[in-house]
């Protein structure tokens, strides 16, 4: 009787918990829209005192469009308002062709900084650095400029000039560059056969066919170097791109196993994406070259190559963009770009505002104007250089004599400390496993 008695009484104080919990977060809901209401009330009180009152008359599309733009820059450097145009220039841009300087930029510290030149453009050969500080276009001070305001300045038609005015790490006053616009058609990925056997790979951006140009790549570079015994893949200056091409250049280089995934607010901005079994095996020795200037996807590849052990990172630290944009069309022809998750590494590594550290660190060592970077400073007295030497007979065939594309490699290799040593490091795998052997 007494525990039937009590059952009742359980089952009812349970009941009033649960409308106390459900009123308490009804009163709250009620308090949040209330809030919203309250503060668009304030901002529709603005916008018609300023239709009424402004010396001039008002475009309401124009200040509706500030006013989304201003709310959209309290969040993060990344998010922001697209207009129609600038919407239309950012799907023409993820294709690979613009017309522009060639520079990928951020806001870090809230100034407009180089994230990295694209390579062959005319920031790149005008001698643009990832990290340099712009504070100028065309006279134009930057310090209230958005992301989207400064790429539509430094755009344009081809032919036409823009004068970038800079602050760079190390130098005493700003520097000034007057550029030429050009049509940017970006070819993202290039190789080469450094030597017999060992083979080079520069990805510099992730755009709409990456992934695809790189196995396509891969297979003709598997050909012309014979079998692979190594590969360098170069992300040096790699400003990123799309999330889905460093997904499958991973999986290129792996058979299993997680390449990333995202964190959100939302349960949908949680994802995960794995690796596949390549029907082509790839199992050679890889090195990956960083440095600041890689950034968002790069990062994305160097951190699941890192964690799965299937690369040595090789440079110096990257620039630690680590969030993912999601780019929302309205109905009107214009988009927002929104920071909706951040990404992380297989081993839970985040890279916001760190960067991914290399396992060996080289510094890049600047060449100077002819050619020589410090390497072969002290020059050491060999036999070839002593009087009255005896010659070597044997001369070299004519077969054995490098060409000009092999001479072009050799400079490249000569004049880039980082690519050299990540070439060396190649070697020594074979090296030790021929050791190992005997």
């Amino acid at each position: 009787m007494f525990l039937r008695s009590r059952t009742p009484i359980v089952v009812l104080v349970a009941f009033v918990f649960l409308l106390i919990g459900w009123q308490g977060l009804r009163a709250k809901t009620n308090t949040e829209s209330s809030d919203i209401y309250q503060y668009l009330r304030l901002f529709s009180d603005v916008l018609n005192i300023v239709q009424d009152n402004y010396v001039e008359k008002t475009d309401s599309k124009k200040l509706m469009h500030g006013a989304i733009n201003g709310m959209l820059r309290e969040l993060d450097p990344h998010s922001s308002f697209l207009k129609p145009e600038d919407y239309k220039e950012l799907q023409i841009e993820t294709k690979g062709k613009f017309g522009g300087l060639g520079i990928e930029i951020s806001l870090r510290d809230g100034v407009l900084t180089v994230v990295s030149p694209l390579e062959d453009t005319p920031a790149d050969k005008a001698g643009i650095l990832a990290g340099d500080q712009i504070i100028k276009i065309d006279d134009e001070p930057t310090q209230d400029m958005t992301l989207m305001e400064a790429v539509q300045k430094m755009r344009g038609p081809k032919g036409t000039k823009v004068r970038l005015t800079i602050i760079r790490k190390g130098e005493k006053k700003p520097l000034e560059f007057s550029l030429v616009r050009a049509e940017i058609s970006i070819r993202s990925v290039r190789s080469r056969v450094l030597e017999p056997g060992y083979g080079y790979v520069r990805i510099s951006s992730f755009q709409s066919g990456t992934a695809s140009d790189l196995r396509k790549t891969l297979e003709q570079l598997e050909i012309d170097a014979g079998s692979l015994q190594g590969l360098v893949l170069d992300l040096r200056n790699d400003p990123g791109g799309l999330l889905d091409q460093a997904v499958e250049v991973s999986d290129e280089f792996l058979d299993e196993g997680l390449i990333v995934y995202t964190g959100g607010r939302l349960e949908s901005q949680q994802m995960r994406f794995e690796a596949h079994k390549n029907s082509k095996p790839r199992n050679y020795p890889i090195v990956a070259l960083v440095n600041a200037g890689s950034a968002s996807a790069s990062e994305i590849v160097a951190g699941a190559l890192q964690d799965h052990k299937r690369a040595i990172i090789l440079g110096e630290q990257t620039f630690g963009k680590g969030s993912v944009q999601t780019v929302i069309p309205l109905n009107d022809g214009s988009a927002i770009r929104l920071t909706t998750s951040l990404y992380y590494t297989p081993s839970g590594r985040s890279i916001q505002a760190k960067g991914i550290t290399p396992d060996i660190v080289v510094k890049r060592e600047v060449p100077d104007k002819d050619g020589d970077d410090g390497a072969d400073e002290m020059r050491r007295l060999r036999e070839k250089d002593l009087p009255r030497h005896m010659e070597n007979n044997k001369q070299e065939s004519e077969e054995a004599k490098p060409n000009g594309s092999e001479l072009e490699t050799q400079k490249m290799i000569e004049q880039d400390n980082q690519l050299r040593r990540a070439l060396d490091i190649l070697k020594s795998y074979k090296i030790m496993a021929q050791m190992q052997l005997k």
